[in-house]
């Protein structure tokens, strides 16, 4: 049970950073409508920030988790309005292409610098230590994560789905026009959501820095499981990315526990079934 309990608490983690990553691509793509593949680079920059901000800058995780994303959002609002901008209207596949060919840059220029291996990162003081829950002992830091994007994740999803400033966002989506009219500037309104999507991924990249260590390839490793969980969902859906986030995370870590060989497919798998059943995902609706 003990082993059982633990790899509970690792798909809680994964799923954490699945919730965080695939909301700010359903941002990003509901919003925007643009299949931001540069998504696993915007989040590992995120980590790498923290790192130079510990160690050249002496400024510690609780700043970083303002701080960088911050700055990643504003490298993505660069990105948005001196490329993306001149994709609107055209297909997807435009979009992907270029933000591919942006994660491949990224990727080479932080590992020609930084190598493969990763570059530990401190968990903060406070955030030391664990809890004996007597079934299972917690690490407060893996504690703190599940809540800290549980919270980050709704509050998000209470933005955009129940506050005025959302249904600008999704009116400018749907009839950029209209909402001009009413004296909203729409390409201002969808530079910053661009930016608050690859900040949720900067702010991801920073949870995972104590945990995972930080590495050029950490985001390749993690968004093809997170496009997957975003399809699952839903593409574009808020809710449908943090339930089957946070959701996946959990099959995954007892798919280690039953049957560890299938662990690196399993999400792939229940793609396959839930598209097969309905095309749109889980909460996602038909264009």
């Amino acid at each position: 049970m003990q082993a059982l309990y633990a790899q509970l608490l690792v798909g809680l983690i994964n799923g954490s950073f699945y919730a965080l990553l695939s909301l700010g691509l359903a941002v990003i793509f509901g919003m925007l409508n643009i299949i931001n593949f540069a998504h696993g680079a915007l989040y590992m920059m995120g980590a790498f920030v923290a790192y130079f901000l510990l160690n050249l800058g002496g400024i510690n995780y609780w700043w970083a988790l303002l701080i960088a994303p911050i700055i990643v959002g504003i490298f993505g609002m660069i990105l948005e309005r001196t490329m993306l901008q001149w994709l609107t209207g055209l297909d997807h596949l435009y979009g992907l292409l270029l933000t591919f060919g942006i994660a491949l840059i990224v990727q080479g220029v932080f590992q020609n610098y930084f190598g493969s291996s990763g570059l530990p990162y401190a968990i903060p003081d406070q955030l030391k230590g664990g809890m004996n829950l007597g079934f299972m002992f917690l690490p407060v830091y893996r504690g703190w994560v599940v809540i800290f994007s549980l919270v980050v994740c709704l509050a998000t999803w209470f933005l955009i789905e129940k506050t005025r400033l959302g249904a600008y966002l999704r009116a400018a989506t749907e009839n950029p026009t209209l909402v001009r009219a009413f004296g909203i500037n729409v390409p201002r309104m969808i530079t910053l959501t661009y930016g608050l999507g690859v900040g949720l991924a900067a702010l991801a990249g920073v949870l995972s820095a104590p945990i995972n260590q930080v590495r050029p390839l950490m985001g390749a490793d993690l968004i093809i499981v997170v496009f997957a969980v975003v399809v699952i969902g839903g593409m574009g859906s808020i809710m449908g990315s943090i339930i089957t986030g946070f959701a996946l995370g959990v099959i995954e870590g007892l798919t280690k526990y039953f049957y560890p060989e299938a662990s690196n497919t399993v999400v792939f798998v229940l793609m396959v079934l839930v598209l097969l059943v309905k095309p749109t995902g889980l909460t996602g609706r038909a264009a």
